[in-house]
């Protein structure tokens, strides 16, 4: 197997700047750091804009109140994205190109709907998912928007395009996988129904599979397009809970037998199989992963290791200039 070389420090320029830039705003933490604090920034400018006009709150109207949900989603991670490439690390995000959106984003999606189908459809053969009415009109556009567009871009954003793929500098690929799937598991812990148990089982079957993904393949839109597909099928159409919300599907189910099967009311993401299934994905793409030579090791690691040639760079890579 080749030697990998240490992921591009941003824009190349690390080695040549002083040490405080290097310390304080090119390093690994303080990039994420940077981060967090315009991400923060803009959600709480962009809450108060909405309570101030009336978008916010049960009392607001609800056509605008989903308005300003989703944008309180999209905008800050989008803004605090494109703040952290373009202006800290001076580059393009080409692993948000805007040619990748819709083909990456509707493969995501299309894988989304196959595997959490997969899911729900072991779980009927074992007797654990059961249909028993319809509903004629689900609310379906604020779970395509909101549950799903919404999530998909701002979770993919902060767990894959910032933590994952930062700390992957400096911890290498698998502490790297181990915090950001952590975080991601974990930072459902507070959503209704939810347990130790479940944001274990979200952090192995989705941060390490979304970890994955993107590690291969280094596409935000193929994440956010697999995020999204999974989540709008499992609420939308098969009616079972999404990670604890309860809005019903255009399917009335029940699921019967043990929570550890069936994942009890925080929905099938905290059930074995949904765990099995997607810890079988994960390691088909850690398959690839390993073929290719691609796993960097942390940085203690790299110190003292050959240095290695580069890999051929893609077209992004290759087209990148030193700012946006």
């Amino acid at each position: 197997m080749n030697a990998v070389a240490a992921p591009e420090t941003p824009a190349g320029e690390a080695a040549a700047a002083p040490r405080w830039k290097r310390w304080l705003v090119l390093s690994p933490l303080a990039r994420i750091v940077i981060f967090v604090a315009v991400l923060g920034a803009m959600i709480f400018l962009l809450r108060i804009l909405f309570v101030t006009i009336g978008w916010a709150g049960k009392a607001a109207p609800v056509p605008e109140r989903y308005i300003g949900m989703l944008v309180v989603q999209l905008l800050p991670a989008l803004g605090a994205y494109l703040f952290l490439v373009c202006v800290i690390e001076r580059r393009r995000p080409a692993e948000l190109a805007w040619r990748k959106i819709v083909p990456h984003g509707a493969l995501g999606f299309v894988g989304g709907v196959l595997l959490i189908s997969a899911v729900v459809g072991t779980l009927w053969l074992v007797g654990s998912y059961q249909v028993t009415g319809f509903n004629d009109d689900p609310p379906w556009v604020k779970q395509l928007l909101i549950g799903g567009l919404g999530a998909a871009v701002a979770e993919e954003i902060i767990t894959r395009g910032v933590l994952f793929r930062v700390a992957e500098e400096g911890l290498g690929t698998w502490g790297a996988l181990v915090l950001s799937a952590g975080v991601f598991g974990f930072g459902h812990i507070f959503n209704p129904g939810a347990t130790v148990w479940s944001s274990v089982a979200i952090a192995v079957e989705a941060g390490l599979l979304f970890g994955m993904l993107f590690h291969v393949t280094r596409s935000l839109p193929l994440c956010m397009g697999l995020h999204m597909g999974w989540n709008f099928t499992q609420g939308s159409i098969w009616g079972v809970p999404v990670s604890g919300t309860t809005d019903a599907g255009w399917l009335v189910s029940v699921r019967p037998g043990p929570e550890w099967l069936s994942g009890g009311v925080f929905g099938a993401e905290a059930s074995v199989v949904a765990v099995a299934l997607c810890s079988a994905v994960t390691l088909c793409l850690l398959a690839v992963a390993l073929r290719r030579g691609s796993i960097v090791p942390p940085w203690f690691a790299r110190r003292h290791a050959p240095a290695a040639s580069p890999a051929p760079a893609d077209n992004d890579t290759a087209k990148a200039t030193p700012s946006c």
